[in-house]
């Protein structure tokens, strides 16, 4: 399954001016930020480079070697961060809603607001409550007006698969940085999933600063049991997507 601009393509002659694909990463994970990448395109953008995909599909190494094509692709790129205490302050999906909002500002600075954006998967988890605004701070950009959902988009829209792996690429540095002040959870290895080493690690020596402690970590009491871990994405092998 190759990546294209078609469906980008479509939704900008239906009258976006600007369009940005956007994916997460580190939703699953134990410890550390939830990420969201963001990647605008016009209808003057090129199709990507060569060998883009899902972040999940590459190796470390292939999305490393992406990342000189991928920053100068498209009109705007960036990352956005949500911390772990601020997922365990007002949840993981308003957290990621506070990531990508961030990312979008960035972007907005360089590109203006976008019209659209394109969210991989069957819920939109960037559009806010009808009831109103959860965060006020001046960081947060207005949502746009358009939330387009595909699921599988991070395999077949090609601005989506490189918002995938910027985040990816920009989440597992900090993970790496991060495990040198907290060596026993081997995030260098793992990036905050469950893997085994790290799973025992927490046994032993209970949740770091860095933990979602709300969430249902090994031998820890969760402050909240609407936080659970994430089944599905509980051991991810080379550290999860």
């Amino acid at each position: 399954m190759s990546v294209h601009l078609r469906h980008e393509r479509a939704l900008l002659r239906d009258g976006a001016r600007l369009l940005a694909g956007m994916d997460e990463v580190g939703r699953g994970s134990l410890a550390g930020p939830v990420s969201v990448g963001v990647v605008v395109v016009g209808v003057s953008t090129r199709s990507a480079p060569r060998g883009v995909a899902d972040s999940k599909l590459l190796t470390p190494g292939a999305r490393e070697a992406l990342l000189p094509a991928l920053q100068r692709w498209g009109l705007a790129r960036a990352v956005g961060h949500a911390s772990a205490a601020e997922i365990d302050e007002v949840g993981i999906i308003a957290a990621l809603r506070l990531a990508g909002t961030r990312a979008l500002a960035r972007v907005a600075d360089e590109v203006g607001p976008v019209d659209a954006v394109l969210l991989d998967g069957s819920h939109d988890w960037l559009t806010p409550p009808a009831q109103g605004g959860l965060f006020d701070d001046d960081e947060v950009a207005t949502v746009p007006p358009r939330v387009h959902l595909r699921v599988k988009a991070d395999r077949t829209c090609a601005s989506v698969a490189a918002a995938s792996v910027l985040a990816k690429c920009e989440r597992d540095a900090l993970m790496v940085a991060l495990a040198d002040a907290h060596p026993a959870y081997r995030w260098d290895e793992n990036k905050g999933y469950a893997a085994p080493v790290h799973l025992e690690a927490l046994r032993e020596l209970g949740p770091s600063v860095l933990h979602r402690r709300s969430w249902r970590l090994p031998g820890v009491l969760a402050e909240s049991s609407s936080a659970p871990m994430p089944v599905a994405d509980v051991v991810v092998p080379g550290g999860g997507g």
